[in-house]
């Protein structure tokens, strides 16, 4: 269940913003084993000025994920791939514009209600 934090240009369709919650999501539990109901992501529309990728242009996203330690190297990259295919496939970002960095941390780093570590009993 990572904190995903999104960032895509901004204007775009409900179906777009949709196409690339749903396929990072899907990639998250495809490759990581995460539950399907650990949904959590917060999605940033931005103008082309404040999202900036090097020189590349065209529809972009980066996206940062945050979750607890523990992930093989083989799952982050098999994540990695879904997501260039999903994203790729709908709604159709060139793959040389996805960028995604993970931040791990421990359980005594998440409360998701009532001010509890629910990780830690």
């Amino acid at each position: 269940m990572p904190l995903v934090t999104i960032s895509i240009l901004k204007g775009k369709s409900p179906e777009y913003i949709k196409a690339v919650a749903d396929g990072i999501n899907s990639a998250v539990i495809e490759t990581m084993g995460f539950p399907e109901d650990d949904r959590y992501q917060i999605i940033h529309q931005l103008d082309p000025e404040c999202l900036q990728l090097q020189t590349r242009e065209g529809d972009r996203v980066m996206m940062h994920l945050v979750m607890r330690a523990g992930r093989s190297n083989k799952a982050k990259q098999a994540f990695y791939q879904k997501v260039a295919e999903k994203l790729s496939a709908n709604p159709g970002i060139n793959p040389a514009n996805i960028v995604i960095a993970i931040t791990e941390n421990h359980d005594i780093d998440w409360s998701f209600r009532d001010g509890v570590a629910q990780f830690v009993v």
